[in-house]
């Protein structure tokens, strides 16, 4: 991609990319992998630091590439350990990046859009709207900053990064080639050398761009799935109306027979108290996933202002597992990490110039909650959304 002066930034493009820009300034295509290990491995940025590259060469890069990440804008450390980065992209947007260590595990949950075309009713992303895609380099550029943050991969007998989840803000999926391009440098061994168990794409539900996943990637897959029918699905997620879940877990199981080596989808479940956190909407999850195999990981929701949402009880969290568990499932209860800088699961909002109106929409919104919390008080009782839902759930038996 060429910014206004007209040079092609060198971060984002995939081996076989570089390899075509080389030729096409009259080099050889081995230098490909000279700059992808100098921008990649080294963190380098400047031409003019790479010893192995004549100053000829230099100066005709100089003249027509750049190695330009995006911007950062702050950088947050949590008491836990976790790190959070904000980074300005092309569009002036702002989006979130998160490394989340845990022992020798180090995992960055990468962004993929600025806002979220989406609007998951439990998720702040998407209460932000959406602003536009971010360029494969901005999404490589997520990981590049990181990694150099730890100092260059050569040096380091353990990574610093040994995971990637596309779980940071928008549908990764709806930003499909640019997602592809990351993917593939994120698991190339000339830049990052991740592990395609390591890398893992997490979706609400795109079905159409899962059917095609087999023809650019092998990484993981995990579905944000977050109720067990569809018409708590649908109030939950609403691409869900679009593609339901049959479509959905269809599509997956698809996709995972392409990748053989037992490799199995993980299911993502934000459990919300009274809403989705029932016995029976556990017992139904379990008759739901008996054919589709699978791990679940079960996300406590994480509390922000613009939701009338709350988390559930331990007790809750507990029985919802163990009912999973004793039907043969592997479920893992995600530990909430670092609210106290805003990263926990769910919580990543940005600065997003809003195309869509709905973040002001939302505003209003909150307003008329607050003027709502004021006039029951006199009554002693609001009758919330999330009311409304577990009214529903237990009409259906839980």
């Amino acid at each position: 991609m060429t910014d206004a002066t007209g040079k092609i930034n060198l971060l984002g493009l995939t081996q076989a990319e570089m390899e075509q820009f080389f030729e096409s300034i009259g080099e050889k295509r081995f230098r490909a992998g000279q700059m992808m290990k100098w921008i990649h491995h080294f963190g380098v940025d400047d031409f003019d630091a790479m010893s192995n590259v004549s100053k000829v060469l230099r100066e005709k890069l100089k003249a027509s590439a750049e190695i330009r990440g995006p911007e950062v804008v702050s950088e947050d450390i949590s008491t836990d350990g976790t790190r959070k980065w904000v980074v300005r992209v092309a569009s002036g947007s702002c989006v979130e990046t998160v490394y989340i260590p845990q022992g020798s595990r180090g995992t960055l949950c990468v962004s993929s859009q600025a806002g979220c075309a989406l609007d998951c009713s439990f998720c702040s992303t998407g209460k932000q709207g959406f602003n536009s895609d971010l360029s494969a380099a901005e999404v490589i550029g997520q990981v590049w900053i990181a990694n150099k943050s730890f100092g260059s991969v050569p040096a380091k007998i353990d990574r610093a990064i040994t995971n990637v989840v596309m779980m940071g803000m928008g549908e990764p999926l709806l930003n499909f080639e640019n997602v592809m391009d990351a993917l593939s440098l994120m698991m190339e061994d000339q830049a990052y050398g991740l592990s395609k168990r390591r890398v893992t794409i997490s979706t609400s539900g795109v079905v159409p761009a899962i059917d095609r996943l087999k023809d650019f990637t092998d990484a993981s897959l995990a579905i944000s799935l977050h109720a067990p029918n569809d018409e708590l699905r649908t109030q939950l997620v609403p691409i869900n109306k679009k593609y339901p879940i049959k479509e959905l877990l269809r599509s997956a199981a698809g996709y995972m027979s392409t990748l053989g080596e037992r490799r199995v989808c993980v299911i993502e479940y934000t459990l919300i108290a009274g809403v989705n956190d029932h016995r029976q909407h556990a017992r139904e999850l379990a008759a739901l996933l008996r054919d589709f195999p699978c791990k679940i990981n079960i996300i406590p929701f994480n509390p922000f202002d613009q939701s009338d949402y709350r988390r559930p009880s331990d007790s809750s969290i507990g029985n919802f597992r163990q009912i999973l568990h004793e039907a043969g499932y592997t479920v893992t209860v995600r530990t909430t990490r670092a609210d106290d800088i805003g990263a926990a699961c769910g919580q990543l909002v940005g600065a997003v110039g809003d195309n869509t109106r709905r973040s002001e929409r939302y505003a209003e919104a909150a307003s008329k909650r607050l003027l709502g919390e004021a006039q029951s008080a006199a009554t002693g009782r609001e009758f919330t959304k999330a009311d409304n839902l577990a009214v529903s759930a237990d009409r259906h038996g839980a």
